[in-house]
């Protein structure tokens, strides 16, 4: 199977420089048309420029692609709404969003201002839901879309000095998640990238000889899988240095109390038990926990629920 893109048209966020211009590169050079945006901001969000978007258009010309440039700030409604309005007044339609754009503002919780962790909330979750706003009804219309929003280990795992950017981009597991049952029944797929790459924002965080590994490169093959038309659905994808896995989220099998043992201490006491690895599974959606539960508790009371909740 080759992987193409051959007709198929991508918005990419914060496609100006790093992670966003090596995946606006290699759809590209798979065949899409792409919607370069970028606002030129540093990496903490200040400052604005369309060089960088119109210098990664140039660079797609110049290996006979498609492509236009679009400084859309993610977190505004209007310039998003407008670059989708430019995007398909020029090539018909979108098929493809991802969102890429980001920017840091690290400091310890304690010394942290609340404008700093809005500003970075704000651009990871809201600069990936307004997008997807602006798309959603048009892929529910063409019956297609691929979606593919930017984690990272620090909101799967944390990071020191990162709860804004950690909590924002935790956030983008949820929204997956829930766009995912939303948009099956329309042929929307949406997964997430968890990339390490040698970028403006990490530059200053890891030792040369890891930046030298990490190039953004040798990312953009595995989100080109999680984009074309046969890509999986709901994914976390973990990628770094040619390197690539599965982030998975599971849920303890869990232990049943009785009505006499709902305290603490009784908890308390089976922590270890609680918290055993055996039987674990991934849960496909909310109501699947609680069916899970229900049933525990039912069975240890010696209830019998109706089918549809087993």
């Amino acid at each position: 199977m080759s992987i193409r893109f051959d007709g198929r048209v991508a918005i990419v966020t914060g496609a100006g420089v790093g992670l966003g211009r090596a995946h606006a590169l290699g759809l590209a050079a798979r065949g899409a048309k792409v919607v370069v945006n970028d606002l030129g901001v540093a990496t903490d969000g200040t400052g604005s420029s369309s060089a960088q978007a119109e210098a990664v258009v140039k660079e797609i010309e110049a290996m006979g692609g498609e492509a236009m440039a679009h400084g859309a700030n993610v977190t505004d409604e209007a310039q998003v709404q407008d670059m989708v309005d430019q995007a398909i007044d020029r090539f018909g339609k979108v098929d493809i969003l991802l969102c890429n754009a980001g920017i840091l503002r690290d400091k310890t919780f304690s010394k942290m201002e609340l404008d700093d962790f809005r500003k970075v909330v704000d651009v990871h979750l809201m600069g990936s839901v307004i997008p997807t706003k602006a798309l959603w009804e048009h892929f529910r219309q063409n019956e297609y879309g691929r979606i593919v929003y930017t984690t990272s280990s620090s909101g799967l795992y944390g990071n020191f000095g990162q709860s804004n950017y950690g909590a924002a981009k935790a956030a983008m597991v949820g929204l997956m998640n829930v766009l995912v049952q939303e948009g099956n029944k329309y042929n929307i797929k949406a997964n997430i990238l968890s990339p390490t790459a040698a970028t403006r924002m990490t530059e200053e965080l890891l030792p040369q000889q890891m930046l030298d590994l990490l190039k953004p490169e040798t990312i953009t093959p595995g989100v080109l899988t999680l984009l074309h038309e046969d890509a999986p659905n709901r994914m976390i994808m973990g990628a770094g240095g040619g390197v690539f896995a599965e982030c998975r989220i599971y849920e303890t099998d869990g232990v049943a109390f009785a009505d006499d043992e709902l305290d603490p201490d009784t908890i308390a006491s089976r922590m270890e038990e609680i918290r055993s690895e055996e039987g674990q599974q991934i849960m496909p959606g909310a109501f699947a926990q609680t069916g899970k539960f229900a049933r525990k508790a039912a069975e240890l009371r010696g209830i019998e629920l109706p089918d549809r909740t087993k």
